[in-house]
């Protein structure tokens, strides 16, 4: 696990890191897991960590070209899952996608 990582939930306040917010994507195909995880950052705080169950083989593709697109920071897979998990960092500083098709820029 590198430092980025490990320090992906890393929060300043008393109580000790946050968990990570977990979307399970179960067997559902990466644009549909896109939408879902576009609609769920929206509404997360900066900072956030967000763990993304996903078994589309196309995830570990998918999911950091979404992170370059957006704006929000890939931290990679998730060391010791039963399923593959991988993780992202909510940016303050997002760019917009379209709702209905993440992988296009809105406007």
């Amino acid at each position: 696990m590198n430092d980025e990582h490990a320090n992906a939930t890393a929060d300043d306040g008393a109580d000790g890191p946050p968990e990570p917010v977990v979307l399970d994507g179960g067997g559902r195909h990466c644009v549909q897991l896109l939408i879902e995880l576009s609609r769920l950052v929206a509404g997360l705080p900066p900072r956030s960590v967000v763990h993304l169950i996903a078994a589309d083989p196309a995830a570990p593709l998918d999911l950091p070209a979404w992170c370059h697109l957006t704006g929000h920071r890939y931290l990679g897979p998730v060391p010791g899952r039963d399923r593959p998990t991988y993780a992202l960092r909510v940016s303050g500083e997002a760019r917009p996608t379209n709702p209905g098709a993440p992988w296009h820029p809105d406007g």
